[in-house]
């Protein structure tokens, strides 16, 4: 179904993004400056940290990145493990796909692609209905500037503070993820005991001998994609009345 909205609902929209958007965009400012650290240990300029987090909006494919550039890997090595690292937003990206509308202008898609992050993804998906392009890029306004500037000022300033303190600024990060799933839990006991599986069954991968050797991202994705194949099998949801609903 094709919707339209006036200018006044988008921008209203926009600044319910830009409103939700702070909390992240804080976090991600305390993130970013302790991955600014590993930026300048691997021999980047306070311009190329900037650079990296502009153009790459994933800490774990940053991180693995410094890492191996710092080790002086080859440019082939660099992408296959950056890619593994981010393989988490593919699922992400098919998830989104089916709460677009289906007449949404190509450039919108392009946009909301490259903005995948596991922050922007949970405000995005929690609302309901259609996705409206101007949330998420209000959200964008102030979270995107403070990953990429949170980079540059730890690649310039990060080694004058103690190490941590830097790690301990992450835990807003945290918080604001309780932020995000808390209240669709309260409401659903589905939800909740979905959580509740989600937190066990990550718990047990990371020990059990065959899961526990394969990578954190991978680890991500194979749950995912069982614990939710589980969920629509066993707990069918009835979103004819979702798509026709927008704040």
């Amino acid at each position: 179904m094709n919707k339209t909205y006036s200018f006044q609902h988008n921008t209203s929209i926009f600044r319910k993004g830009i409103k939700d958007g702070i909390p992240i965009g804080l976090g991600y400012l305390a993130v970013s400056f302790s991955l600014g650290i590993a930026a300048k240990n691997a021999g980047l300029t306070p311009f190329q940290a900037f650079l990296s987090s502009a153009l790459c909006n994933a800490s774990a494919g940053e991180y693995a990145g410094f890492t191996l550039i710092a080790a002086s890997a080859a440019f082939l090595e660099v992408a296959l493990v950056t890619l593994i690292a981010n393989a988490r937003y593919l699922l992400m990206s098919c998830a989104m796909s089916q709460r677009i509308d289906p007449d949404m202008p190509f450039f919108h898609r392009i946009f909301l692609g490259f903005y995948i992050t596991d922050e922007l993804f949970g405000i995005a998906i929690a609302r309901p209905g259609y996705l409206n392009p101007y949330y998420t890029y209000g959200a964008v306004l102030i979270a995107a500037p403070c990953w990429a500037f949170g980079t540059a000022l730890g690649a310039i300033a990060g080694n004058l503070l103690p190490l941590r303190l830097v790690s301990a600024f992450s835990v807003a990060l945290y918080g604001m993820f309780l932020a995000v799933f808390i209240p669709p839990a309260r409401k659903s006991k589905v939800v909740c005991g979905l959580i509740v599986v989600c937190f066990f069954a990550s718990y047990c991968a990371a020990y059990l001998p065959v899961l526990s050797g394969l990578s954190e991202g991978i680890r991500t994705i194979l749950l995912t994609v069982l614990i939710s194949a589980g969920a629509a099998i066993l707990f069918p949801r009835n979103t004819t009345e979702e798509e026709q609903t927008n704040e």
